[in-house]
């Protein structure tokens, strides 16, 4: 081991001398009573109920190790400072300079509080852990919700399969059997809520399993009247569903980690489509030998699949870090240790399940709320309307039926990489309203050269084109404006909260994009195209507003920091619950 990795030090350790066994420990490489002590195997299993231990309290930021280079520098100049006092000598050499450079490093100061314990993690375990939730958490939801937005959509694969000649729907009937299932959408957006208050493995199996089964009984359906009533419980299932998943994925992300894991789910959405619209190609080239109609055969294939997929959910999804069933006991610790400083203000009962009145009460009077809630309103008028209509459009354009189901995918394929893109970034570079603004403008030159492209007739080549940065526009949007909502809340209460009024308010976004594209406007509906460029350029009118808003709001509390911090320094007050939140927390911009 060289002197400049780290070591785990915890406080429970009481030996005489304990420094310098353990240096002595670490250069011959043999076996000692209180190195083994420190190894993660050996963690008992108390260790895991964090949540009942009053004594567990965070130096700095749990997770960081004290240097061995400081240690083995103690031992040298003969120092036997025993562990119970590593608290206090770390306190005294933060003050100064080393200080700055930590508050630099982590955003924060040291806290005064008496340690009782170290409950301590190596930056290696807890990569282990996010990599295992990537693999096994986020992917099975995004395939949950590439199923659920598969069922969602696919109604506009069906209708150029033969759904509207065989039902004889007119236009107008169309648009509403989109409208019914936003209307129940929008009524059950705050299902968002219960996340908190029924376990998730129990919730979204219900859940999946209520969609599966409505989006197949669309294959039997032999009326207008039938199918409106299946849309609509289409919606109530959904609703339950993926509106609340960005606030599920919270219970075990930090800020900084959620945009890409939101966009990892949120890609699914175009990759589904591209996929819908591949699959729907083989199904009308299937069906047309078989007895089955080809959209009956298309909501069948498509929607049965989630049945299925509801038993795992049950057996598979976690309700917290710490239940996680792939994670072995010492990963379920560090799991739950990690996003400790993401709890830091909501207080030691906020881990059990429930929500708090005030907090609630609080996020509806934010006005912030509001504005990322008609951004996702704007972008939702683009997000709805494009994919149930986009096979339509491109058919209008001239090509087969067969042909323009095979078309519709590309463009949500290429979005589904940008969607990834941009997330990764947006976590990387700790930046929400640079993005937003970047992929607003994009959805709106896509639209715009769609519409000028149809104004003036300059051919299917540039209306084709122009769908392309359309797509990637606006998905990208939506993942960085979800994730953005959740960032700036402080408490679980908070953002469920705020996740279901972005979802209440953003999701009548499709009431008015699913009548965009009526059959009087095509070949080209110019208007329907028109319309979508104004509200992404309104999308991007509205993060520069909130981005000036959190950025002064952020040098306020940089300013009430200052004051607190040097009140208590003196010792005039203590810093309770509101000063450490004016220290510490500051909203991601």
């Amino acid at each position: 081991m060289g002197p400049s990795q780290y070591i785990p030090v915890s406080a429970g350790d009481s030996q005489p001398g304990f420094h310098d066994e353990h240096i002595e420990a670490q250069h011959s490489s043999s076996s000692s009573a209180s190195t083994a002590k420190l190894t993660p195997e050996s963690d008992s299993e108390d260790d895991l109920d964090l949540e009942h231990d009053p004594g567990i309290k965070e130096y700095g930021e749990l997770g960081k190790s004290f240097p061995l280079k400081k240690l083995l520098k103690a031992a040298e100049q003969g120092q036997k400072t025993a562990p119970q006092n590593e608290a206090s000598r770390l306190h005294e050499a933060y003050d100064g300079d080393e200080e700055k450079q930590y508050k630099a490093e982590r955003g924060r100061r040291a806290s005064d509080s008496t340690v009782h314990s170290f409950m301590l993690y190596t930056p290696d375990e807890e990569r282990a852990v996010v990599k295992k939730f990537d693999r096994k958490l986020v992917l099975f939801m995004a395939l949950l919700y590439m199923l659920s937005f598969l069922d969602r959509s696919n109604i506009g694969n069906a209708k150029i399969a033969g759904l509207s000649r065989d039902l004889h729907l007119s236009s107008s009937q169309y648009e509403w059997l989109l409208t019914a299932f936003y209307i129940t959408y929008i009524l059950f957006e705050w299902m968002a809520l219960l996340y908190r208050l029924i376990p998730p493995h129990i919730y979204i199996s219900i859940c999946v399993a209520s969609w599966g089964v409505l989006a197949s009984l669309q294959s039997v359906t032999t009326s207008f009247p039938f199918l409106v009533i299946l849309r609509a419980l289409l919606g109530v299932g959904e609703a339950a569903f993926g509106p609340g998943l960005p606030f599920y994925l919270s219970f075990f992300y930090k800020r900084e980690e959620l945009a890409l894991r939101t966009g990892l789910f949120i890609s699914a959405a175009p990759l589904s489509i591209s996929f819908a619209s591949s699959l729907a190609w083989v199904i009308t080239k299937l069906g047309s030998h078989t007895p089955m109609a080809p959209w009956r055969l298309l909501f069948l294939i498509e929607g049965f699949p989630s049945v299925i997929v509801a038993v795992f959910v049950w057996m598979y999804v976690p309700d917290s870090p710490g239940t996680a069933v792939y994670l072995t006991r010492r990963e379920k610790k560090v799991a739950k240790l990690r996003l400790r400083n993401e709890k830091q203000f909501e207080g030691s009962g906020d881990n059990k399940r429930g929500l708090k009145l005030k907090e609630i009460l609080q996020t509806l009077a934010d006005p912030k709320c509001y504005l990322t809630a008609l951004m996702f309103f704007s972008c939702n008028v683009a997000f709805s309307s494009l994919p149930v209509f986009l096979p339509t459009i491109i058919n209008d354009m001239g090509y087969s039926s067969v042909r323009s189901q095979a078309l519709s995918a590309p463009p949500y394929l290429i979005a589904f990489f940008v969607v990834i893109l941009t997330a990764f970034l947006s976590d990387r570079y700790r930046s929400r309203s640079t993005f937003v603004c970047f992929h607003a403008l994009l959805g709106a030159a896509g639209y715009t050269l769609v519409a000028l492209a149809g104004r003036f007739e300059w051919g299917t080549g540039w209306r084709y084109a122009g769908v392309y940065p359309a797509t990637a526009g606006f998905f990208s949007a939506i993942t960085i404006i979800i994730t953005w909502t959740i960032n700036n809340q402080d408490s679980d209460s908070k953002k469920g909260m705020g996740i279901t009024l972005l979802n209440l308010i953003g999701q009548c976004g499709p009431l008015l994009g699913t009548r965009l594209y009526p059959d009087s406007d095509k070949p080209y509906y110019v208007k329907g195209m028109s319309i979508c460029a104004g509200f992404m350029l309104f999308v991007f009118v509205l993060s520069l507003v909130l981005r000036f808003s959190l950025s002064r709001e952020n040098r306020h509390r940089d300013i009430a920091s200052l004051s607190v911090n040097d009140e208590d320094q003196e010792g005039l007050v203590g810093k309770g619950r509101a000063g450490r939140e004016m220290e510490q927390f500051r909203f991601m911009i």
